[in-house]
């Protein structure tokens, strides 16, 4: 299966006429082969990934506003999906969360081609900004949600700061799969990681039941 044929994340605004979805995956597709072929994201203008994917530059226009915002759906198509979250507790919901940043480190490592493509987006601020806007900025929205509301029912102490929390629970994940390269898949990264972040952290952070005598 194709990296462009992995599904569009849930919630992606619809953007100018209907969307072409076989259109919509040739462009992607485009886009990959030329940074398999070693074209720096600083030379992919429309014109050359209008070109290589067969299109007219008016098409890609219709559905991208720009290079940044095209990228940015290149990157999302690579990357593992969203998940579905469980909606069973705060616990399962964290752990699906956190699944997909270890899936998304384990493919960014064994994959030559993802790497390549996280490692150009970050040098470039505006592709950078605009993937930070459109896909990490919501997923830490989704992140506090999920937190809050189990301050509600009662899963999470209230008296925690809700941001610093969220910080505890994807920090270990992020600077194992981002900030130590040297982090061993199989062992760094293996399954069953997301639920030992979880489950240690909410050893400290659960309520505390007060003991009658």
């Amino acid at each position: 299966m194709s990296l462009a044929d992995s599904p569009a994340p849930p919630g992606a605004p619809a953007r100018g006429r209907p969307r072409s979805e076989a259109v919509e995956r040739a462009v992607i597709e485009g886009v990959l082969k030329l940074l398999e072929d070693g074209v720096p994201l600083a030379e992919l203008s429309i014109e050359r990934i209008a070109r290589t994917a067969g299109v007219g530059k008016a098409t890609i226009y219709r559905r991208w506003s720009g290079k940044e915002e095209l990228f940015v759906d290149v990157v999302r198509a690579a990357e593992p999906p969203d998940p579905e979250l469980p909606g069973t507790s705060m616990r399962d919901d964290l752990v699906a969360l956190l699944e997909q940043l270890r899936q998304r480190g384990v493919m960014t490592r064994t994959s030559v081609l993802l790497h390549n493509v996280f490692a150009q987006m970050k040098s470039s601020p505006k592709v950078w900004a605009a993937y930070h806007a459109s896909v990490v900025r919501p997923r830490r929205r989704l992140q506090i949600e999920i937190l809050r509301r189990g301050q509600q029912n009662g899963e999470l102490r209230e008296d925690v700061d809700i941001e610093l929390v969220n910080d505890l629970f994807v920090g270990p994940m992020l600077l194992r799969t981002v900030m130590r390269p040297e982090a061993d898949v199989e062992t760094d990264l293996s399954e069953g990681l997301s639920e030992q972040i979880v489950d240690t952290l909410l050893e400290g952070l659960r309520p505390v039941k007060s003991s009658t005598t």
